[in-house]
């Protein structure tokens, strides 16, 4: 435990009563006192704040960096107007996801928000993969995350303009004299923020926000039951170096004039592989949601059988969904056993238990789209 990191807000978690676990080298609260499945339906009804410091933040310098990245990633880099911000994931050569990542342009420069696990590696991968014209510049900031329906009605006191974005805008602004980076997005499925601050400011930002009579502290239980019901993936677990985008799910992530025929097609890693999934549509599984018919949850690592009783897949992700009110799963089965309804059936404790294949997102998004 004396080798993990802190965040910036680690002695206010402690403060809170946070319970603090390992996580991705840190440090950081799973819960706080009012724990996972109230803070969960918090975010859902009004306003969480989410402590995301770990993730890493990085500065792509250079002539034409929105050229340079598409190099590494397949999102439509050079195609993202000044301002807004784009999902994109970083491919290998056996077409396999390296990591995904949030990239925002900010003008003669693009702002990178990588996942904590990755983060050096995805560092070294900019480095070692860009030319000696870029310069990656890796930043020492705190990132908060403010999330659900709420989170406008308290950026509107707090800082006006801010509410003035969409969904996937990115801006800079101040909250109290203190200068903030923001994105209109998160992780939660919901209306939200997501706030970079310097280091040293980071603990005033906080409790700043935590003032609003609306936002209460929420930890990574929760994060991560609202992500799942939200469809959201986690590196890792639903995606990683053995899943390409096309199984993910993610073909929308590839941007278009990125695909064959575009006018920027391919000169991404794999995309000989990635490309021709996307045209033959050969692929032989594929991530779908599961909901499940009873109580029990089914958690990350559940067999998943046909009604023939043939194994045919497994749980990636799984838990009960507080807002949805049973257990939801995501996981990879057959093409064969992926169209919704499609009943399989999942393996827990030597039991099998059913589970119906359903779309995603398992709740409806509250994004701010104007």
């Amino acid at each position: 435990m004396s080798d993990l990191k802190h965040t910036p807000l680690h002695g206010l978690h402690l403060e809170l009563g946070g319970k603090m676990v390992p996580f991705a080298g840190y440090d950081m609260p799973v819960q706080y006192p009012l724990g996972v499945k109230k803070e969960h339906e918090h975010t859902r009804a009004a306003c969480g704040l989410f402590d995301v410091s770990h993730m890493g933040q990085v500065l792509l310098h250079g002539p034409r960096p929105a050229e340079a990245l598409e190099t590494l990633v397949c999102a439509d880099i050079v195609g993202l107007p000044e301002g807004m911000q784009r999902y994109a994931l970083f491919t290998g050569q056996e077409g396999g996801i390296l990591d995904d990542l949030m990239v925002a342009n900010v003008g003669d420069h693009l702002y990178l928000v990588v996942n904590a696990a990755c983060k050096d590696q995805d560092i070294a991968l900019l480095e070692i993969g860009l030319d000696a014209e870029h310069r990656v510049e890796v930043l020492d900031r705190g990132l908060l995350a403010l999330q659900g329906p709420q989170a406008a009605s308290v950026m509107q006191r707090l800082c006006p303009p801010a509410c003035e974005m969409v969904f996937m805008q990115h801006g800079r602004f101040q909250i109290d004299d203190i200068p903030v980076w923001v994105s209109r997005s998160g992780y939660t499925g919901e209306d939200g923020f997501e706030i970079s601050v310097a280091a040293d400011q980071a603990e005033a930002l906080a409790r700043r926000l935590l003032a609003e009579d609306e936002v209460e502290a929420i930890g990574l239980g929760a994060r991560d039951s609202l992500r799942l019901e939200a469809g959201l993936c986690l590196y890792g677990h639903d995606i990683d170096t053995e899943t390409t985008p096309v199984e993910a799910g993610l073909i929308w992530a590839i941007g278009k004039p990125r695909r064959r025929g575009g006018e920027r097609q391919g000169g991404f890693p794999g995309a000989d592989l990635i490309l021709h999934q996307v045209e033959k549509k050969d692929h032989q599984r594929k991530r779908v949601g599961l909901l499940g018919d009873g109580r029990a949850p089914v958690r990350e690592g559940a067999e998943l059988f046909s009604s023939d009783d043939i194994s045919i897949g497994v749980v990636t992700s799984g838990g009960f969904g507080p807002s949805v009110g049973q257990p939801v799963a995501m996981g990879y089965v057959t093409i064969e056993n992926a169209e919704i309804g499609t009943t399989v059936y999942a393996e827990v404790r030597g039991k099998r238990l059913p589970m119906t294949v359903s779309k995603m997102p398992f709740v409806e998004p509250g994004y701010f789209r104007g």
